[in-house]
């Protein structure tokens, strides 16, 4: 039994002093992958990961209780979420389901209800690939072990990525919140001892290149404190769509967050962004430009499928991805647009 400490923070002061105390005298054996603090707040994720000996932190610090819990507006519109906002709670607002529809959408899609009664949204943005060799200790991983490999190359591959990928790692990310996040283009606010910070999410979440260990830009002991959302444009419609191989309790096979504005029967604005394909949530501007200007109609969505599919990198046996995302993006945008 690997054996940690559990703290509870009374404040982000001390939540972050905890950590950095850790920190200083972690041992030379922790890595991203395996840090010296994770901070525990629904733990969803991290408590199984711990169960599995994937995740062997020597302190938990316990969040769960700080005052980061609420939902609001922001001056000149747009909107905060706390890091501890519960996924049921973010999905059900009247704030949310009226303002970014996408957003409920895609947190209502994943997990079961049970689970976003409990998962977090910080949580959530940290939420790790549920690549079968990633949680399985005997095979060897690069995100788990850096320099043992990528099992899933040559391996069971059907539910990995085939964009973004290296030749160190192919997993993919599996959550739906952050594809949503990603096409609303919302920023996230960390703070640490040394300063506070607001990451864009596409710049939140690393490429794995040659340290697939290392999946996003925060640093040790960096806590992240909310989200924000800018102002909706007026007139935008959005829908996430989500393709997998049951109705419920599954991961994408594919998915599609789209934001669309239309505007005398052309696209004045669009944002897209894909899960289930891509080692991170995957924005595609090559997409997006090939739509603007142009009217809502099949050629349009063909050509940004095309687009947005062009530098896919299939595996053995996960090249029917490639045509399934082609038809999530198309069927994505034209659900948005059709009533435009």
């Amino acid at each position: 039994m690997e054996h940690f400490q559990l703290k509870r923070a009374a404040d982000v002061k001390q939540a972050l002093d905890m950590a950095t105390a850790q920190t200083s005298a972690a041992s030379p054996a922790n890595t991203p992958s395996t840090p010296s603090t994770r901070f525990l707040a629904g733990g969803t994720t991290l408590l199984d990961l711990m169960k599995l000996d994937v995740e062997r932190p020597a302190q938990v610090i316990d969040i769960h209780r700080l005052p980061l819990d609420k939902i609001e507006t922001l001056d000149g519109g747009g909107v905060t979420i706390g890091a501890t906002v519960r996924n049921a709670d973010l999905a059900n607002h009247p704030l949310i389901k009226t303002h970014y529809p996408v957003l409920s959408q895609a947190l209502l899609s994943g997990a079961s209800a049970q689970l976003r009664n409990m998962a977090t949204t910080g949580g959530n943005l940290l939420q790790r690939t549920r690549c079968v060799y990633f949680r399985d200790t005997a095979t060897p991983c690069n995100k788990r072990e850096p320099g043992s490999g990528c099992s899933a190359i040559g391996g069971f591959n059907r539910n990995l990525a085939i964009l973004g990928t290296s030749d160190h790692c192919i997993a993919t990310n599996p959550s739906d919140m952050i594809v949503a996040m990603t096409a609303l283009e919302a920023t996230v606010h960390t703070e640490s001892p040394q300063a506070k910070r607001s990451i864009a999410i596409d710049d939140f979440f690393l490429l794995p290149g040659t340290t697939p260990e290392r999946e996003t830009s925060l640093d040790a002991g960096e806590l992240i404190t909310h989200v924000t959302l800018p102002a909706p444009m007026p007139g935008n419609r959005s829908v996430y769509l989500k393709l997998r191989d049951r109705a419920s309790y599954e991961f994408a096979l594919a998915s599609a967050a789209v934001v669309v504005t239309v505007s005398s029967g052309r696209i004045e604005h669009v944002r897209i962004a894909l899960g289930g394909v891509g080692v991170k949530p995957w924005r595609s501007h090559d997409a997006e430009a090939a739509l603007l200007g142009r009217a809502p109609d099949a050629p349009a969505f063909r050509a940004a499928a095309e687009a947005a599919l062009q530098t896919a990198r299939p595996q053995s046996q996960n090249g029917f991805k490639v045509e399934l995302a082609k038809r999530c993006i198309q069927h994505a945008l034209t659900l948005a647009t059709q009533t435009a």
